[in-house]
């Protein structure tokens, strides 16, 4: 039985729009006007880090009175309200199913709005289980969080598996030292550094990674 392990934001869910939205609330909210959102844009376009301290950094830009920690909390309830996937993608996933592939979700953050994003977007039903790294202790690319997921999908890591998502440093090069086959889900077509670890193959999208897959 083949297992397929999925990244979360920005593969199976389009974090990008969740956040653009939840951006564009805020700013009003705030009243912090285009410049204002053009910042939070920006800065989630480069930042990397964990998002508590990202909300400092919002929290003293735009001199808010309210603690860092409850502007986070704020975000963590509102994006999986937010959050997406696209059909055919949940439709790609449905099929993998049917062939008897094992699913799991393999993603760093925090195990409230995580769990809510898998939930709400009805990823939990179509997933034979899955990780996160607030939950487990491990955040990726640490190659141990992705064969605790495949031991919960009851698989081995080794190469018969695949790891799919949008980052080369957490979900390639990490789905490869945990000793799995890979893929990159690259719409923009970006070049891989010569630096970075490459995929077995890139594709556009989670539908256009299933239809390799099964293939």
């Amino acid at each position: 039985m083949p297992l397929a392990l999925f990244d979360l934001d920005d593969t199976l869910i389009d974090h990008h729009a969740a956040f653009r939205a939840w951006a564009e609330e805020f700013s009003a909210e705030y009243d912090l006007g285009s410049e204002g959102f053009d910042w939070l844009m920006a800065v989630k376009a480069r930042y990397s880090g964990t998002k508590d301290r990202l909300f400092s950094m919002v929290r003293d830009e735009f001199e808010l009175a309210e603690p860092a920690d409850l502007l986070w909390e704020g975000y963590r309830r509102r994006i999986p309200e937010l959050a997406t996937c696209r059909s055919e993608d949940l439709e790609a996933l449905q099929q993998l199913r049917r062939a008897g592939w094992r699913i799991g979700i393999v993603t760093n953050g925090m195990a409230d709005n995580q769990s809510a994003k898998i939930h709400r977007t009805g990823l939990a039903g179509l997933a034979d289980a899955w990780c996160i790294s607030d939950e487990v202790g491990i955040r990726k690319p640490d190659p141990r969080i992705f064969r605790l997921a495949a031991q919960r999908c009851g698989m081995p890591a080794d190469d018969t598996g695949w790891m799919v998502g949008d980052s080369l440093t957490l979900d390639v090069a990490g789905g490869r030292a945990a000793g799995l086959r890979t893929v990159w889900i690259n719409p923009s077509q970006l070049t891989v550094p010569s630096d970075q670890p490459g995929p077995d193959f890139a594709v556009a999208s989670v539908a256009d990674a299933v239809q390799r897959l099964l293939a």
